[in-house]
């Protein structure tokens, strides 16, 4: 070898060996994609059923959890079940490109077909064999039961699944199509004449609710109890802010003003359900007049941190999709109000007694209480309180200043890909161990009890997404 050619060779190497040293993220990217395909190949050949999911399975996946056992014949629709691995699946096409995970998506939104009740909704449950509460599903098969729901974020996280499938599908996909659009003019059909929405629907509803939110005028701890609450407006977790999105994606994606109005009669609603002064909140539930009434036992007519943060925060929402600041007009009061109501743990109390502003807890007997030392402990009494970044986004949205959208960086997910890399197993399984947390579903698992979650999946699908995404040449 001639000295030329020798130091031709070293020049050579010296200029390659820097270049993947000037991408450390080339060996992550591509762990990455792998861990990616193997779990998503893993959820959606041995776990799905029905091309659906439930919350919870043991490793084995002999024994599946929704709200309590579950068989391999019934899917969940409330997340993190179906449509929230049906999102990760999206996500997943998105940043790859990768047909594989649009067909996954496609199977698990052919289930939501599957599953939509003739009302246009869904309830919490799919069943494809015989049970007791069988949903009277559009396609003609199952039961009698035709109650849509939008508690718990049941019917709109179907829809918003359907409606990316639909739009990632180039609408040419008929059933997903034709089952997001029913399923958008049955909402529609449910929204009241004020803007608000009742907890389940049945058919168009037809009762005219009028009027500003005002105090009973009788005594509420004994009357105003409703049997059929479900019928009436209500705000009950975070209804107004899972609506909102339900139709400014539909907005988007279809392109009807019809979805822009019902998302201002929404704002109207929201107005007119803030309370008076000296108490200038939300309530959880309404009746046809305005006033405020009971849910279930332990929900009483009371003024709620809970569901005033997320009416606030919808009402910033909505100002700015809509550009009208008149949406904004109640959050000044609400807010000096909630700040002077805090606990002195710095939480806020999910019900206020009604002119005393009296925190409000329940005994084991399900008797009003102010004491909170024996209440119950599957209902959350005391919320986090988001004051301070409601104000933020209020300020923000009054002066016309954009919303700041946080974009991270490969630099900033590179810690967290790693550990879900890592953290998957030689089956494509991240699995989970049970350490006394609150899950949803509120599963009977014993300490160091050994499970796969659906909310783990789709959230560890959704961050190596996104960074792959990101990391895209």
């Amino acid at each position: 070898m001639s000295r030329t050619f020798s130091r031709s060779v070293l020049i050579l190497v010296c200029c390659v060996a820097p270049l993947s040293a000037q991408q450390p993220g080339a060996a992550l990217r591509d762990d990455a994609e792998k861990a990616l395909k193997k779990s998503a190949t893993f959820y959606r050949d041995k776990v799905a059923s029905h091309g659906g999911y439930v919350y919870y399975y043991t490793p084995d996946l002999k024994q599946r959890w929704g709200e309590g056992v579950a068989s391999v014949d019934i899917l969940f629709v409330q997340p993190p079940g179906t449509p929230t691995v049906g999102m990760a699946y999206l996500k997943a096409h998105e940043a790859t490109g990768d047909k594989f995970y649009l067909d996954s998506a496609r199977d698990t939104a052919g289930a939501l077909v599957y599953g939509q009740l003739e009302s246009g909704g869904w309830t919490q449950t799919i069943h494809f064999a015989k049970a007791n509460r069988m949903g009277k599903y559009r396609n003609g098969k199952g039961g009698n039961w035709n109650v849509s729901s939008l508690d718990d974020d049941q019917t709109q996280a179907a829809l918003l699944m359907l409606m990316r499938a639909d739009r990632s599908l180039d609408f040419k996909d008929k059933a997903i199509h034709e089952a997001a659009t029913y399923g958008l003019s049955s909402l529609l059909k449910a929204q009241f004449s004020n803007g608000g929405f009742p907890q389940v629907w049945q058919k168009p509803v037809d009762t005219k609710v009028t009027g500003k939110a005002k105090f009973p005028d009788y005594d509420w701890k004994t009357e105003g109890r409703v049997k059929n609450y479900w019928d009436y407006p209500t705000l009950n977790d975070g209804l107004a802010g899972t609506v909102f999105a339900v139709l400014v994606e539909a907005h988007q994606t279809y392109k009807d003003t019809k979805y822009k109005t019902a998302i201002e009669k929404l704002g109207e609603f929201l107005i007119a359900a803030q309370m008076p002064d000296p108490q200038p909140g939300w309530c959880q539930q309404y009746g046809f007049e305005m006033v405020p009434i009971w849910a279930r036992k332990f929900e009483p007519s009371a003024i709620t941190g809970w569901e005033s943060q997320d009416a606030m925060t919808t009402l910033i929402k909505i100002a700015r999709y809509t550009g009208d600041k008149k949406y904004l007009e109640p959050l000044p009061k609400a807010l000096a109000y909630f700040n002077k109501s805090l606990l002195p743990d710095g939480k806020v109390a999910r019900f206020y007694e009604f002119k005393t502003n009296k925190p409000l807890y329940m005994n084991a007997r399900y008797e009003l209480t102010y004491d909170d030392s024996a209440a119950p402990g599957h209902y959350g009494w005391k919320q986090s309180a988001h004051f301070e970044q409601i104000k933020k986004d209020y300020d923000a949205a009054k002066s016309g200043a954009a919303p700041v959208v946080k974009v991270r960086t490969a630099k900033e997910l590179e810690a967290e890909v790693r550990r879900i890399v890592k953290e998957l197993d030689a089956d494509g399984k991240w699995v989970s161990v049970y350490g006394g947390e609150r899950l949803v579903g509120q599963p009977k698992f014993a300490t160091d009890f050994k499970y796969l979650s659906s909310a783990v999946f789709s959230k560890n699908v959704e961050v190596l997404s996104e960074y792959l995404g990101v990391t895209k040449k």
